[in-house]
């Protein structure tokens, strides 16, 4: 009889830390992508004069820009295969 228990303590067990992982997963996708729609979202509030969005002040800006190295390098990858559409598919795909 407790050799029943036991085993059914264990599937449950083992049931219960499958759910748990999965609901780790989901959770875990989900903020990483509210983290990226920030990013976008700090990127264009700080570079929206390229974009012609009013900007914050200069002095602002020049404080934030050490945290936007990853959107500025990015935008100049943009502009080098602006003209090459095969190029940009290969960055979009991470090739090369």
């Amino acid at each position: 009889m407790t050799g029943i228990l036991q085993s059914i303590k264990n599937k449950i067990t083992r049931f219960l830390k499958i759910s748990d992982a999965v609901a780790r997963s989901k959770a875990v996708g989900t903020i990483e992508s509210e983290v990226e729609e920030m990013e976008n979202i700090f990127g264009v509030l700080v570079l929206g004069s390229f974009i012609g969005m009013p900007s914050p002040p200069m002095q602002i800006s020049l404080d934030l820009m050490p945290f936007m190295e990853k959107e500025l390098i990015l935008m100049l990858e943009k502009v080098d295969t602006a003209n090459a559409p095969i190029s940009q598919l290969f960055s979009v795909l991470d090739i090369g």
